[in-house]
């Protein structure tokens, strides 16, 4: 329940606090007073309307401020947006509007909490519902009508729409994957001969370590200089174990070396230990001649080994070539290759991804069912309620009727929902938005309205002007109607019917009121029987003696 309003450099307000109670409230006034404005600042501090036609002309700041009872859904909402308002006593809900060098910005928050559009979009429905002068080309929006159904169907068809949107979503992956899978089939179907061709090249090459042709180029270079190496080997081996050109060898002077030491170390047993030093020396000299040889032994010249590795080379820089890539990457290739073109592989998946399809679409298909049949029965229902509603407002012979029309399914299920009307005799069912008159088209909405409250829960109804263009028969009838609605619903109505305003719980009124050339707008409590008589009088036509009558009739009669 609305609980209070305040309002800042709004319009013709320059600053407005307003206190609500529960019932039915209506706002009378002269035209041009502002009567809207309470419900335009409603509507924008909801996230509706256009706030930056409200801020009041001259000032760079507004703000509207509204305050709500708790209700269970509010409470719920909050707790799934983790916002921690349980210590509050009521919800506050603002906007500030700023315009600052020609550019126009808002604030919305919650209790002091910012609130992005998204979240006031889903908090909006909890709180109000306004039904205004424009209402009517709702009709024309797609998935107005399939929304207010939904809507009056409540939470029995709230809970198997849910798993059609999860069913829709999982087809819809599905599906993609599929499709997606298909184009590439295609794509390997044409392009196979190419990847048969290519695999062949290099199953051909016989490709296992991507080093190949480092460790090749590395062997070549070993056997192409295997002449100067042996050169080298004998250079070295002349000089430590032949001698060269009649002088002794390296291991002859150790030789002699060690002769020496030896009467040296039979004179003093000290040098003993530099003596055994010698002879290790000596024949680790050995060794190494024999290493030399050995070495030697392995450079013999090989020109066919040398050939075949230069072949091998030479066929791996060509297909690196050909592809463009190292040999590392040509075996990831061709193990991709493999898989690709393995036999079945590609049509096994694609088969899985057919039966994945199928058992989604049937998923989907039987939620929509389930759907569809609990849309029958809501409409049904509305069906019902909405003639009763009606045909008290001069509508004895009313017919409507909800159409179901099978549409492709979507994630809001397997049809489109059409409301049909007739309002004489004689005359067939038709689109509502095509054939009802203006005056039948604000009874339709008072009384759709009045239908979706009870599934809606505790919110505040705003009606504006939804009695323009009827009779004062049909007026009263509207009347009774929001009286009724207000017994369980807070109802707010602008109105120009006396009979409407008579019908009200509260009676505010909208002036206007020129100062020293500026005009604003105030929105004043009827509290006492007088008051309220005059205004009557007024809506009624004028403050004469006819009019005053008439005002006092319509109030005794309510408080009969």
């Amino acid at each position: 329940m609305l609980t209070g309003l305040h309002i800042s450099n709004i319009a013709l307000i320059d600053s407005q606090e307003l206190v609500f109670g529960p019932g039915f409230t209506v706002l009378t006034g002269e035209t041009g007073a502002g009567k809207s404005i309470l419900l335009d600042s409603l509507d924008a501090v909801t996230g509706g309307g256009q706030p930056q036609r409200l801020l009041r002309d001259g000032c760079v700041r507004g703000s509207i401020e509204a305050s709500f009872g708790w209700t269970k859904p509010l409470r719920q909402w909050c707790q799934a947006q983790e916002l921690d308002l349980d210590d509050e006593e009521e919800l506050l809900l603002s906007r500030e509007l700023r315009l600052l060098d020609g550019r126009f910005s808002s604030r919305s928050r919650l209790n002091g909490v910012s609130l992005n559009r998204a979240a006031l979009a889903e908090l909006r429905p909890l709180l109000l519902d306004l039904t205004g002068q424009g209402q009517t080309q709702q009709l024309a929006r797609a998935g107005q009508q399939r929304r207010w159904l939904d809507r009056f169907g409540g939470s029995e068809l709230s809970a198997v729409l849910q798993p059609v949107r999860q069913c829709q979503q999982l087809w819809t992956q599905a599906a993609a994957a599929l499709e997606q899978a298909r184009a590439q089939q295609e794509a390997v179907l044409q392009d196979r001969a190419n990847q048969e061709e290519q695999l062949q090249a290099l199953e051909a090459a016989q490709l296992d370590n991507p080093q190949e042709r480092l460790l090749l180029e590395q062997e070549q270079d070993r056997l192409c200089h295997g002449v100067r190496l042996q050169q080298g080997c004998q250079e070295v081996q002349g000089r430590l174990i032949e001698g060269a050109e009649g002088a002794p060898s390296v291991l002859e002077h150790l030789g002699a070396c060690d002769q020496e030491l030896s009467a040296m170390a039979a004179l003093d047993p000290a040098l003993q230990p530099i003596r055994q030093s010698w002879i290790d020396a000596q024949s680790a000299l050995e060794d190494l001649g024999r290493d030399l040889d050995r070495y030697a032994a392995a450079l013999e010249a090989d020109p066919e080994h040398l050939a075949a590795l230069q072949e091998r080379i030479a066929a791996l820089k060509a297909l690196e070539r050909r592809f463009g890539a190292d040999l590392e990457a040509l075996i990831e290739r061709r193990d991709q290759l493999r898989d690709t073109l393995q036999a079945g592989g590609a049509a096994a998946a694609l088969v899985a991804l057919e039966q994945e399809e199928v058992l989604c679409r049937q998923q989907r298909d039987t939620a929509c069912q389930k759907l569809t049949d609990q849309r029958r029965k809501a409409a049904e229902r509305l069906e019902h309620d909405l003639m009763q509603a009606l045909r008290p407002m001069a509508l004895p012979h009313v017919r409507f009727a909800v159409e179901l029309v099978p549409a492709q399914p979507s994630e809001h299920g397997a049809e489109n929902v059409q409301f049909l009307f007739s309002a004489n005799p004689g005359q067939p069912l038709a689109p509502l938005r095509e054939v009802a008159s203006g005056g039948e088209m604000s009874r339709f909405l008072l009384a759709l309205k009045t239908c979706l409250s009870e599934a809606d829960g505790e919110i505040t109804l705003l009606f504006d002007e939804i009695d323009t263009g009827v009779s004062g028969k049909v007026s009263a009838a509207m009347a009774a109607l929001l009286q009724r609605l207000a017994q369980h619903r807070q109802v707010f109505c602008v109105t120009h019917q006396p009979v409407v305003a008579a019908a009200a719980d509260q009676h505010l009124l909208v002036r206007k009121q020129v100062e020293q050339g500026n005009t604003r707008s105030l929105i004043e409590p009827l509290s006492t029987l007088q008051e309220r008589q005059r205004e009557l009088a007024e809506l009624a036509g004028g403050d004469s003696g006819e009019a005053r009558e008439f005002a006092a009739s319509l109030l005794q009669r309510q408080a009969a």
